[in-house]
């Protein structure tokens, strides 16, 4: 199980966005954002919007 994100970057309604994304499988990218209490609203095709002051939580629950 790999979960990649990549630095905040990418400007959107007045702050920086991360994207959020599975190698292997969207049920592993679901369950990786849920326990990172991330809103399933936040998922737009193929990965999840994480604004970039939850960054640092992603990497530090195993993000790369």
């Amino acid at each position: 199980m790999t979960v990649y994100i990549d630095p905040p970057t990418w400007p959107g309604h007045g702050r920086l966005w991360s994207h959020l994304v599975s190698d292997v499988s969207f049920a592993e990218l679901h369950a990786f954002a849920a326990a990172l209490g991330v809103p399933r609203r936040a998922f737009e095709r193929d990965h999840y919007d994480l604004p970039a002051q939850r960054y640092a939580d992603a990497v530090s629950a195993g993000a790369l």
